[in-house]
């Protein structure tokens, strides 16, 4: 006999010390296991997008899965699985960038769209090490300068650091500085321009399955809870004041 599928739960049962488990035995030729293990792999949570994408271009080129089928075997968008096969193909960087990093996804879907090698390679260096945000990315991909929001959030920190400063005492339980508030501020105004980057995308919108959308909606839900809270604070902070 040959394991085709559940290779994990065998292993785990056999350190269980359990000497029978459940199996289903059938007659199949070589290329319908390699299909079956195929499948069995992308039910995995831990699997890589690249190895992903690897598996989807087996399938759609060795078995003759076309995009449609394969998305309702996999339970996914049709858009999901054509996404992660421009990973397939995509420059030696691109890959070496989204192996290290998962979470620069979307930054290489961006990057697909350079068609300059030597652009490419460099933007995608930095990009893994940190220095280019999606917003950023885009800006360096479009040729484009900062949006008007992002010099805005700049001209007031400016305006914010030039004020003269008031001795007035610091409100109870308010540690907070200036320079701390300023920063957070800096922080979610290029949270917000980050998200509204990767929404606006239709490449990272249809690699969101419909689940994870779901949820984003729920979290998105509650963060706008959270920042109506911090504005009533704020507000009460003022009255306070008078």
């Amino acid at each position: 006999y040959q394991l085709v599928a559940g290779e994990r739960r065998w292993r785990a049962a056999r350190i269980a010390g359990l000497r029978e488990i459940p199996a289903l035995i059938e007659e199949i030729d070589d290329d319908t296991a390699l299909e079956i293990s195929i499948i069995e792999n992308l039910q995995r949570e831990d699997l890589s997008p690249l190895d992903e994408a690897l598996m989807y271009e087996r399938m759609t080129t060795d078995h003759g899965y076309s995009l449609r089928r394969l998305a309702q075997k996999l339970g996914k968008d049709k858009g999901y699985i054509e996404n992660r096969l421009r990973l397939a193909d995509a420059p030696a960087e691109i890959k070496q960038l989204v192996s290290l990093r998962k979470d620069t996804l979307s930054h290489a879907y961006e990057l697909l769209k350079v068609e300059d090698p030597k652009k490419r390679r460099k933007l995608a260096e930095q990009v893994g090490r940190g220095e280019l945000s999606l917003v950023k990315l885009r800006e360096r991909i479009d040729g484009r300068p900062p949006r008007p929001t992002d010099e805005g959030i700049a001209s007031l920190e400016e305006s914010a650091e030039d004020e003269p400063h008031v001795d007035d005492d610091p409100l109870p339980n308010m540690p907070v500085g200036d320079d701390s508030l300023i920063a957070a501020k800096a922080h979610l105004g290029e949270a917000l321009d980050e998200l509204s980057a990767i929404l606006q995308s239709q490449a990272a919108l249809a690699d969101i399955d419909a689940t994870d959308r779901q949820n984003l909606a729920k979290y998105l839900t509650i963060a706008k809870l959270r920042l109506e809270n911090a504005i009533t604070q704020v507000r009460l902070m003022e009255q306070s004041r008078r």
